[in-house]
């Protein structure tokens, strides 16, 4: 019978993949929830981003931006989360009088101009795509069909044409549509 033995390389091998074994356990990230307690313990709170809270009160506009603020540096400033409390209907936390939000750039920054500046106005599709020449033509519905245009073309000007027949139609059968539910309604009204 041969006798085993441990040489040096061996051992040398084992104290080094022992090492590195418990460096890798050691240094795993922890949980959402050990994280922010971590952090609330120690005095360091999360950073709260005034997006995200802006973002949960454009979703439910009926939550004070304090307590959804409160309810994301509670738990890590994890959105869903916070999305989920109030979705499952347990509600938000009211958040302490010692809690205080984060500045938002947007409403930190003063105003650089006295005068307000006007948003552009966004104009209907007929305007917006010059139509109004052929919503006048197509007032009167005909019944002749259109010869059909192939549906795709090796030509990149001639699928452009399509392309753009195609949505200039969509937008003008849109209209007709609103203006027959708009006279089915002042009909009904007047009926």
């Amino acid at each position: 019978m041969a006798e085993q033995s441990i040489n040096i390389p061996q051992v040398l091998v084992f104290i080094v993949v022992t090492f590195l074994a418990v460096r890798w356990y050691l240094s795993k990230p922890s949980t959402e929830g050990t994280r922010a307690a971590t952090a609330n313990r120690s005095g360091s709170a999360p950073r709260i981003n005034p997006a995200q809270i802006h973002q949960v009160a454009d979703m439910f506009p009926h939550l004070s931006r304090r307590d959804i603020g409160w309810d994301l540096q509670r738990n890590g400033g994890n959105l869903t989360a916070t999305t989920e409390r109030v979705l499952s209907g347990r509600g938000l936390d009211s958040a302490p009088a010692s809690f205080v939000l984060p500045e938002d750039r947007r409403t930190a920054q003063p105003a650089r101009t006295a005068t307000p500046v006007a948003k552009p106005v966004h104009p209907d599709l007929i305007t917006k795509y010059n139509l109004s020449t052929k919503l006048s033509q197509t007032a009167q519905p005909t019944d002749i069909e259109q010869p059909k245009v192939k549906s795709w073309s090796q030509d990149r000007n001639e699928r452009q044409a399509n392309l753009q027949r195609r949505r200039e139609e969509m937008i003008l059968a849109a209209r007709r549509k609103l203006e027959e539910k708009e006279k089915a309604k002042a009909s009904g009204a007047t009926a």
